[in-house]
């Protein structure tokens, strides 16, 4: 990805810019530009920008979870003139003042991957992540029996995504297994915290069956888990959520069992194009739904073909 890391006490930024003229900027305000599912999505919304050539500046958290910097990103790109920002908020209630004083200065907002609470935005554009949770939740229960202990990792549970998926599995997992445990590891995003709490859940309740996960930097930190406690791949299920590529490739080597796949490139791809539209002064719809994909062991092949896994 071509990104260039810029310095600042308070954020980590990076920047990639097309042969646009420099009038016509639209800011990006990523929550990652490491893990695996946010480079898919960063990439989308830089391809976005070289075909409606715009200049792109992409910024993003100083560290995981990071609204304050979000807050001051939002802040410079208005005052710098951008002409559309799209937001992938790391706290959905935090981040609505900016929203709000953009939206009100006619600079289009689109959030992307996460809602915004509390604001408009000029276009939503996402999985709908409640109806996805909830096909993950009935995948889930077919993979254990009625009765059986499982472990869910939860999102950041202050943004709508978060919320959203716990509320979508635990809905329809309860519905399909309504005598099984569901023990909670609560996390921030943050695949080290899904880790060492899948570990501690693990030894003390050693009959777990499953791991559900609410994204795959959990899925991933859940099979570390799993290892460093001596567990083979398939010995506890792994659910997954996103469809990363390192996710996939535990699949293909026996670990993950299903995961429900956002179009991540097209998250990154759609938000940037709407917010291009928007900048123009083209309408745009509220709520771009970029869908999702069921992976399983026997679908995986196909999936990796259709977003570009080797």
């Amino acid at each position: 990805m071509n990104y260039k890391l810029i310095a600042s006490a308070a954020l980590c930024a990076l920047m990639t810019t097309t042969s646009a003229m420099a009038q016509d900027v639209i800011g990006y305000i990523t929550k990652s530009a490491t893990n695996a599912g946010w480079m898919m999505i960063n990439q989308g919304a830089t391809d976005a920008a070289a075909e409606e050539g715009v200049k792109l500046v992409a910024v993003g958290p100083a560290f995981q979870g990071d609204l304050s910097s979000q807050l001051e990103v939002f802040e410079n790109l208005v005052a710098q003139g951008a002409k559309a920002i799209g937001i992938a908020p790391v706290d959905s209630a935090g981040i609505a003042p900016a929203v709000n004083d953009a939206m009100s200065a006619g600079i289009p907002v689109v959030a992307i991957d996460t809602g915004v609470s509390g604001a408009a935005v000029t276009s939503f554009v996402a999985t709908d992540n409640y109806a996805v949770a909830k096909v993950q939740g009935a995948v889930a229960a077919t993979l254990v029996n009625d009765g059986d202990t499982i472990i869910y990792v939860t999102g950041n549970q202050a943004q709508s995504t978060g919320q959203e998926r716990r509320n979508g599995f635990m809905e329809a997992f309860a519905a399909a297994r309504p005598n099984s445990k569901v023990l909670e590891v609560p996390t921030e995003w943050n695949s080290q915290q899904a880790q060492e709490g899948v570990e501690a859940v693990i030894n003390a309740n050693a009959d777990v069956k499953m791991v559900a996960n609410a994204w795959d930097g959990g899925t991933m930190g859940a099979k570390a888990a799993l290892e460093n406690l001596g567990y083979s791949a398939g010995d506890v299920k792994l659910v997954g959520f996103d469809g990363a590529g390192d996710a996939i490739a535990a699949m293909d080597e026996g670990w993950v069992h299903a995961d429900t796949a956002q179009m991540l490139y097209q998250m990154g791809y759609q938000g940037i194009k709407a917010a291009a539209a928007a900048a123009r002064g083209e309408d745009v719809s509220s709520r771009i739904d970029t869908g999702f994909f069921l992976v399983t062991p026997e679908t995986s092949g196909v999936y990796k073909k259709m977003v570009g896994i080797n």
